[in-house]
């Protein structure tokens, strides 16, 4: 169980990319992580940030980066992860690529469980994550952050996809 007290760090999410050697990520501006890791993000000198305008984007430039041997990652608001539907069933899980995606859970009003979200989208997210059968883990503080490093290593390792749900805004 999370400790809800512990603050999620946006600095601890981008330690995590880089310690399972990312290389890129992927974006489209998420409200949800746009203070703590969006922004910091862009002026990092270690991560190379990509803007695309729409989240199915993201999966196939992913796809691409992952063929010229690169790692990536996907960082979205979970609007633009229901909207990706087709292309994470194909990319991801069909072909079996690990497409990393950090997802944004706008509305986290329930930080503990997102099915308990009065959040129509948001307390869909782990049902549909699940019935796809696609391993995910939740970002709710600082220690489950940390913990992005392995689950993402493991992706790569088992040539799988992965989602983080991101339940708060974190700070930087």
């Amino acid at each position: 169980m999370s400790d809800a007290h512990t603050p999620l760090s946006g600095a601890a999410i981008l330690d995590a990319l880089k310690s399972a050697e990312i290389e890129y990520v992927i974006s489209v501006p998420d409200l949800t992580t746009s203070d703590g890791v969006l922004r910091p993000l862009a002026t990092d000198p270690q991560l190379k940030l990509l803007r695309v305008c729409r989240e199915e984007e993201a999966i196939g430039i992913c796809a691409g980066l992952l063929a010229g041997g690169k790692r990536a990652a996907i960082l979205i608001q979970y609007t633009g992860f229901l909207a990706s539907m087709n292309a994470i069933r194909a990319i991801a899980m069909e072909y079996r690529q690990p497409i990393c995606m950090l997802v944004g859970l706008l509305f986290a009003d329930a930080p503990e469980d997102p099915r308990q979200s009065a959040n129509y989208g948001v307390n869909r997210m782990i049902p549909l994550i699940e019935a796809m059968g696609m391993p995910y883990r939740l970002a709710r503080n600082t220690d489950e952050a940390a913990a992005i490093a392995p689950a993402i290593t493991r992706a790569f390792d088992l040539s799988e996809p992965l989602t983080v749900l991101i339940t708060r805004y974190p700070g930087a």
